[in-house]
C-alpha cells in the first residue's frame, strides 16, 4: 500500500530548510531514513540531498500538511511580530540617547553658569562670618573690660545666699585675668580684675568659714548614746546616722571647697575644717562626759526610741568592792559613817569610769562619721593628714585622762589602796575589745597618733600587773597583828577584802590574766611554757595560759593570806580562841570560794584546794574543842574512888568528888562566859560545833552523875549537883550568842 520513492533535486537553501522544518515538525512519519551527503560545491546552492522516505497515505499528508502550514504562518506571524516589536525597541532607544544627550548637554551649559555664581556667593559667606566672629570678639574683649564693673555689686554682697551666682561672677572674672594676662599684662585692668579676684576668693574663704561654723554642733550625749549602743539591756540595737551639717548647708561647703581647691591654689581652708570640726568633736565628747556627771546610775541617759525597745530585766547589781558589808554575819565592818563615805566614793568613781569607757567608744564612733563627712569635702591626697589633725585634741585628751587614771592608779598602790587599781580592769579590757575598730579608724594617720591607744594599753598593763603583785605582797606582809584584831575571833577585815578582790578579778579574768602574762610571770609561778606560749608578747599567750597563770595567782595570794592569819592567830592568848580565829577565817574563804568561781578557777592548777580548806576547818574544830578538856577532865574516873551504893566514903574520897564536881562547874560556867561572846558568823558551823560538843560534855556529865548516883559525900549535894544534863546542854547551845 505504502511505496518508496526517491527523489533528487537541488534547490535553493531557503527551500530546504522549509523542508527539513517541515519534515521535523511532523509527528506522523514514520521510517524516515535521510540520507545527507553534504557537496559543498557553491555556497549559493544547497548540497545534494538523498531522502528516502517511506509516505503514509495521501490523505492524511494532505491534512497534515494544511496544519503544519498553518502552524508555520503562525509561527512567521510571530516571527514577524517580534521583527518589528525589535525595529520599535531600536526607534525607542534612539530617541532616549538622543534625549540624554541633549539633557547632558544642557546641563554642562547650566553648570557652566551656575559654577561662578556659586563660588561669589560663597565668598561673600565668608566674609559675612568674618565680619560676625570679628564682631564676637570685639564684644567678648571689651566684656573682659566690663567685668569689675559688672561684677562689682555681687562681689561685694558676697556669696551669702546665692552661692552659685557668686560662682559664677567669680568664672568671669578669672577669665578676664587670664586674658589680661595673655593678651595685655601692662593694663591698669589687669590689676583691677586680679584684686576683684582675689577679694571674690577670701569672700568665699570666709564663707566657708562661716558655714562651718554656724552648723557645726556638738552631737548631743543622748544620740551618741544611741549610735555607740550604750545600753546592754536594749534588745535591738539599729542603725543610728549622726548628722553633722543640714544637707543644703552640706552641699554649699562641698562647692566652695572644689573651687578652692581647683582655683584657690592654697590650703587654708582645710586648716580652717580641722580646727572647726576638731572643736567640735572634743565639745561632743565633753558633752557626753557631762551628761554622765550629771545623771545618776539609776537616771535613763537613752532617747525616747530606744527606751522603748529597753528589755524588762532586773537591774545588774554593781559589783561589791572592798570594805562593803558582806552577807556572813560577824564579818568585821567598817564604821557607818567611813562605809557611807566609800559607798558614796564608789559610786563616783562608777560613773566616771562609765563615763571614760563610753566616751572611748563615742571617740571611734564620732571619728568614723567625721571621716566620712570629711571625705565628701576635702581632696583625697589631702585626707588623711587633715583627718590626723582634726582628731588630735579630742584624742590627746582621752589619752591625757587615762595617763590620770593610771597615775591614781600608781598613787593607789604607793597607800596600798589597792582596791582603787580595780578601776583600770574595765578600762583595759574595754579599750582592748576596741582596739580594733580603732586601728581601722586611725588607718592612714601618722605613727604617733596610731601608737597612742597600744602605749595607754601597755601603761594600763604595766601597772595593773604590779598592783596585782604588790597586792598578793601585801597580804602576806601585812604588819596589822596587834591591831584592828577581832576580839570574838571573827573574820578578820584583811581576809573580806582579799577575797572581794580576787572575787571582782573573776569579772576580768582574760584582762588580770593578760597582765600577769604581759609581765611575763611563768617563772614566777613556775608554770610550764607551751611552745607556742613562749613569746615576748603579752597577745600571743593564749587564753588557757592566763588563765593558768590567774589561778597560781590566787592560789598565792590565799597561800599568802593563810600564812598571815596564822601570824595573826598568834595575837590570841587563848588557843580555843585562835582556833576559832583560825576557823571562821577559813570557812570564809571557802564558803566564798565555793560561791563564786573562784574555787573552779584555783583548780585548774591546784586539785585539792576545796580538801585542803576543809582539813585546815576541821583541824582548828579539833583545836577548839581541846579547850573544853579543862571541863571534862574532872568527869574523868581519875583519881576517884571505887563508888559502891551504902559504902562510907573516907573524907579525902568526899572531897575528890567535891572537888571534881566544883571543877566542872566552874570551869563549865567560866568557858560558857568566856566563850559566849565569840562570834562563828556561819550558822551550819556554829550548830555543828555546839552540837558536838553538847554531845560530848553531856554524855561525860551524865556517866559521871550515874557514878556518884546514890553516894552521899555531902550534907549540901545541890551546892555541888548544880545542873542537869539538860542544863549543861543548854549552856552550851547559848555559845557565840552574845544575844543570850
Amino acid at each position: 500500500m505504502f511505496g518508496d520513492f526517491y527523489f533528487d533535486c537541488c534547490v535553493s537553501r531557503h527551500l530546504v530548510i522549509d523542508f527539513v522544518l517541515l519534515s521535523l515538525s511532523s509527528l506522523y512519519y514514520q521510517d524516515i531514513i535521510v540520507n545527507v551527503a553534504l557537496i559543498w560545491t557553491d555556497p549559493y546552492i544547497i548540497p545534494f540531498t538523498f531522502l528516502s522516505v517511506r509516505m503514509i497515505p495521501t490523505e492524511d499528508a494532505s491534512a497534515r500538511k494544511r496544519e503544519i502550514e498553518d502552524k508555520l504562518k503562525q509561527e512567521q506571524e510571530t516571527l514577524s511580530f517580534i521583527r518589528e516589536s525589535l525595529e520599535k525597541s531600536d526607534q525607542l532607544t534612539n530617541g532616549m540617547v538622543s534625549i540624554l544627550s541633549s539633557f547632558e548637554s544642557r546641563l554642562m551649559q547650566l553648570e557652566n553658569s551656575i559654577i561662578p555664581v556659586h563660588k561669589q556667593t560663597e565668598n561673600l559667606q565668608r566674609l559675612q562670618e568674618n565680619v560676625d566672629k570679628t564682631l564676637s570678639c570685639l564684644d567678648h574683649v571689651i566684656s573682659y573690660y566690663h567685668v569689675a564693673k559688672d561684677t562689682d555689686k555681687i562681689i561685694r554682697e558676697g556669696p551669702a545666699g546665692r552661692l552659685n551666682e557668686y560662682l559664677v561672677c567669680i568664672a568671669k572674672i578669672q577669665k578676664a585675668v587670664e586674658y589680661f594676662q595673655d593678651n595685655n599684662p601692662d593694663s591698669p585692668e589687669l590689676n583691677t580684675v586680679k584684686a576683684r579676684f582675689e577679694k571674690g576668693k577670701e569672700l568665699l574663704e570666709a564663707e566657708f568659714r562661716s558655714l562651718l561654723t554656724r552648723y557645726s554642733k556638738p552631737v548631743p550625749p543622748i544620740l551618741i548614746l544611741d549610735a555607740i549602743g550604750g545600753d546592754e539591756d536594749i534588745e535591738v540595737q539599729e542603725d543610728v546616722t549622726l548628722e553633722h551639717l543640714p544637707e543644703a548647708v552640706l552641699q554649699d561647703i562641698i562647692c566652695i571647697s572644689l573651687w578652692l581647691v581647683e582655683y584657690g591654689r592654697n590650703q587654708d581652708f582645710m586648716n580652717v575644717y580641722f580646727q572647726v570640726r576638731s572643736s567640735q568633736l572634743d565639745r561632743s565628747i565633753k558633752g557626753l562626759k557631762e551628761h554622765f556627771r550629771k545623771n545618776s546610775a539609776t537616771t535613763a541617759i537613752h532617747s525616747p526610741a530606744v527606751q522603748a525597745k529597753r528589755k524588762e530585766t532586773p537591774t545588774k547589781k554593781a559589783p561589791k568592792r572592798p570594805g562593803f558589808d558582806h552577807d556572813l554575819r560577824g564579818v568585821k565592818h567598817l564604821s557607818d559613817d567611813k562605809h557611807a563615805a566609800v559607798a558614796g566614793k564608789d559610786d563616783v568613781l562608777d560613773v566616771e569610769i562609765d563615763s571614760y569607757i563610753h566616751c572611748i567608744s563615742a571617740f571611734v564612733k564620732l571619728a568614723q562619721s567625721e571621716y566620712v563627712l570629711l571625705t565628701e569635702i576635702i581632696p583625697e591626697h589631702h585626707q588623711k593628714k587633715t583627718f590626723d589633725s582634726l582628731i588630735q585634741e579630742a584624742l590627746d585628751n582621752l589619752m591625757l585622762e587615762g595617763d590620770n587614771i593610771v597615775s591614781a592608779a600608781r598613787r593607789a598602790i604607793m597607800r596600798h589602796d589597792y582596791s582603787a587599781v580595780l578601776t583600770i580592769f574595765p578600762i583595759l579590757r574595754h579599750l582592748k575589745q576596741t582596739k580594733p575598730d580603732f586601728d581601722t579608724t586611725l588607718q592612714g594617720t601618722a605613727a604617733s597618733t596610731k601608737n597612742k591607744l597600744p602605749a595607754l594599753i601597755t601603761s594600763m598593763e604595766t601597772i595593773g600587773a604590779k598592783a596585782l603583785e604588790e597586792f598578793a605582797d601585801s597580804i602576806k606582809n601585812d604588819p596589822d597583828k596587834e591591831y584592828n584584831m577581832p576580839k570574838d575571833g571573827t573574820v578578820h577585815e584583811l581576809t573580806s577584802n582579799a577575797i572581794l578582790f580576787l572575787q571582782q578579778l573573776l569579772d576580768f579574768q582574760e584582762t588580770a590574766g593578760a597582765m600577769l602574762a604581759s609581765q611575763v610571770l611563768g617563772d614566777t609561778y613556775n608554770i610550764p611554757l607551751d611552745p607556742r606560749e613562749s613569746s615576748s608578747s603579752a597577745s600571743s599567750y593564749s587564753s588557757e595560759f592566763s588563765r593558768k597563770l590567774l589561778s597560781t595567782y590566787i592560789y598565792k595570794v590565799l597561800g599568802n593570806l593563810q600564812l598571815n592569819l596564822s601570824n595573826k592567830a598568834k595575837v590570841y592568848e587563848d588557843p580555843a580562841l585562835r582556833a576559832v580565829f583560825l576557823h571562821n577565817n577559813y570557812n570564809y574563804i571557802l564558803k566564798s570560794l565555793e560561791k563564786s568561781e573562784l574555787i573552779q578557777l584555783v583548780a585548774v592548777t591546784h586539785k585539792r584546794v576545796e580538801s585542803s580548806y576543809r582539813e585546815l576547818i576541821e583541824q582548828e574544830i579539833q583545836n577548839y574543842q581541846r579547850s573544853w578538856c579543862k571541863v571534862t577532865e574532872h568527869l574523868t574516873e581519875r583519881n576517884l574512888p571505887a563508888l559502891m551504893p551504902g559504902t562510907k566514903l573516907k573524907d579525902k574520897e568526899r572531897q575528890i568528888i567535891k572537888d571534881k564536881f566544883k571543877g566542872f562547874n566552874d570551869g563549865l560556867e567560866e568557858l560558857c562566859k568566856i566563850q559566849k561572846v565569840w562570834a562563828v558568823p556561819d550558822k551550819e558551823q556554829r550548830d555543828a560545833i555546839r552540837h558536838a560538843q553538847k554531845r560530848v560534855v553531856s554524855d561525860a556529865y551524865k556517866a559521871f552523875l550515874q557514878r556518884c548516883a546514890n553516894i552521899s559525900f555531902t550534907k549540901n549535894p545541890e551546892k555541888y549537883h548544880r545542873y542537869t544534863p539538860e542544863q549543861v546542854g543548854d549552856m552550851i547551845d547559848k555559845l557565840f550568842d552574845t544575844s543570850a
